[in-house]
């Protein structure tokens, strides 16, 4: 404890330590090396931001029992998030098409960490946590997409021979063989925002000096997510000529 005096009165500071007094240095703006006019990047583009409803109700067993839940924090974690086309549209490239109507299938779980009181005076605190899974879809239709997926299509084709000692049948040992097949970027997922919405009480009601052992939860969660997926683009900008 450091004590610094004053004409008046002495002024304490408890828990002092020793601080360091940094000297500023100076800065400037660098100018940036801009090698090509015009580049083709790939990024990350947005084609969707959609808000779904998640709704969820589980029983939770308290050991020991709980007198009164004192705090409850939420978390969201995706463990599945994957887009599904169901419908296309216009031909963007040779065999590239957009997505006009897609299913997206989500799965994860709702991590709760609950504090309760276990004693009705001088009770211990205890901590419970659950994780709470969920599974299910949403329907992303023309209007939903701020950008349409883009698939492109594979192809497999076979081609027959005629038969040259005998035009009426074909040759069964003598085929052409064509395959095309197209790596598409995956659509994924990306967390944006959290709405929790939970009632959480005893199945039984319990007096102001009984405890009880069972917690219900029934929650609604507003779970905001983004969906994107890796394009080529090409930026127009001017270079330096570097």
């Amino acid at each position: 404890m450091s004590q610094q005096n004053n004409d008046d009165c002495p002024i304490v500071i408890p828990c002092q330590v020793a601080g360091t007094t940094l000297t500023p240095f100076a800065d400037e703006p660098a100018e940036p090396c801009l090698i090509q006019n015009s580049p083709i990047i790939k990024v990350p583009a947005v084609l969707a931001e959609t808000v779904i409803q998640v709704v969820v109700e589980t029983n939770i067993v308290l050991e020991p029992a709980a007198s009164e839940i004192k705090r409850v924090h939420k978390d969201v974690y995706l463990t599945q998030c994957k887009l599904v086309p169901v419908e296309f549209g216009d031909e963007v490239c040779p065999g590239v098409f957009e997505v006009t109507r897609a299913k997206l299938f989500v799965a994860g779980f709702i991590r709760k960490n609950i504090e309760y009181a276990t004693g009705m005076c001088n009770g211990l605190i205890r901590d419970r946590i659950i994780n709470t899974e969920f599974s299910g879809y949403a329907d992303l239709r023309n209007g939903d997409f701020d950008t349409f997926p883009v698939l492109g299509r594979s192809s497999d084709s076979r081609s027959r021979f005629i038969n040259p000692k005998n035009s009426e049948i074909p040759r069964l040992d003598k085929y052409f063989f064509e395959n095309s097949v197209y790596y598409n970027e995956q659509p994924y997922c990306e967390l944006v925002n959290a709405n929790f919405f939970e009632l959480d009480f005893s199945p039984c009601p319990v007096g102001t000096d009984e405890t009880f052992t069972t917690l219900r939860e029934k929650i609604v969660c507003d779970l905001t997510v983004k969906v994107l997926q890796l394009r080529q683009i090409r930026v127009n900008g001017i270079g330096n000529g570097g």
